[in-house]
Order: structure tokens, then sequence, then C-alpha cells
């Protein structure tokens, strides 16, 4: 099993991604990893997806995780479709342990302290932000490195290609994550090579 926080060491951006026809799913793999960014984050929000993750997790490179887990039945469908992590949007003990059975290393998702508390305590010290701009952004993770110094963060939900490097300088955060790699007009006008730009630039992004 590979540790979520290793993640961070493919790169600064980590696409949220959601695929709504499954022949979408390869080229788009394909081309995120063309530009340098291999960690995909496929979310559950589309009746492809489990299918689509599957497809992409072949692409050579490719780190491929689900994102959305939502109840244990998730967690072992993306296992099933060959994902290497999961990302939940919340926390939830019965997803943690589903995880842990399933040997699906878990990113879990929380907006508050209690909620940081709840993870940490389970054994969880990298987590997701979620939604990182609507609970606070930046201020929010400036706060948590007081009396959180050995937690680390990705934080998701809001966050472009002009404001990453704002939640990327921070100490606690180790990458962020983003739907801006793969818009949806691309990806309807199957528009690979302006993904491949947009991974690119998402890889060059430096704290």
């Amino acid at each position: 099993m590979i540790d979520t926080l290793s993640l961070a060491s493919h790169g600064p951006v980590i696409p949220v991604i959601v695929i709504q026809r499954l022949e979408d799913a390869v080229p788009l793999a394909e081309a995120l990893v063309a530009g340098g960014v291999k960690v995909l984050e496929v979310t559950l929000r589309t009746p492809v997806a489990l299918r689509a993750m599957e497809a992409m997790a072949q692409v050579p490179g490719a780190i491929v995780g689900a994102g959305t887990l939502r109840s244990p039945q998730d967690v072992a469908n993306a296992k099933n479709a060959g994902c290497q992590f999961g990302v939940s949007p919340g926390f939830t003990e019965a997803i943690a342990e589903a995880c842990q059975a399933h040997g699906l290393p878990l990113l879990p998702g929380v907006s508050t302290a209690s909620e940081v508390m709840r993870a940490n305590a389970a054994g969880y010290g990298f987590l997701k932000l979620f939604p990182a701009v609507a609970v606070g952004g930046v201020t929010l993770l400036k706060a948590l490195s007081g009396p959180f110094p050995d937690v680390a963060f990705c934080p998701t939900g809001g966050i472009s290609l002009e404001t990453a490097p704002q939640f990327l300088k921070l100490p606690n955060v180790k990458v962020c994550g983003g739907s801006w790699l793969t818009p949806q007009d691309a990806v309807d006008a199957r528009d690979w090579a302006r993904i491949t730009r947009l991974a690119r630039e998402a890889a060059a992004l430096r704290a």
C-alpha cells in the first residue's frame, strides 16, 4: 500500500476529475500524464466513474484514486476497479475501517478543528481540507497549523491556477486538489493538447 502523503511527491496538484463519457477516460489520463501530472483523483459522481477508473489505472505512469467515497461499498468498488488510493469529502469511522479492511490508503476530508482531531485520533495525519475556499482557505490553514503542527493538508475546492501558489507556500500544505486541469469544455471537445498544457502549468507550480 502507498502512503497517501507520498502522493505529494509526484507534483504539487492532484486533479479532481469528473468523467461523463467512458471513451474520454484513457485519452484524458494520457494527456495529464504527458503534462507531468501522474496522480489522478476520479470522482464517483457519474454512472461511468468506476469503469473509467479501471481503464485509467491501465495508463502507464498514472496513479489513480477514487474520489467522493461516501460508503463502505464505495470503498470496495474503488478497490475492485484498481484504484491505489481513496479520497472522501468528509471523515467517518466506517469509511476508515472499510479502507483498512480493503487495503485502500485513504485521504479523508475535514473542514473543522473537531474533524481534524477525529481523523487524527484514527491515525490520519494527512488530510484533505474540503471545501477549502468555502470554509476559510489560507486563513483557516494558517490557524490550524498552531494546534496541529504535525498534520499536513491537501486543500481542495475552489482553488485555481492563480490561487494555488498561496496554498502551496503554507508549511502545512503538501499538495492541493483542483478541477481546473480538466475543464469540461476541453473534455467535451476532446482537446487533449489543452489539458496537457494545463497539466504542465500545474506541474510547474512551486511553493
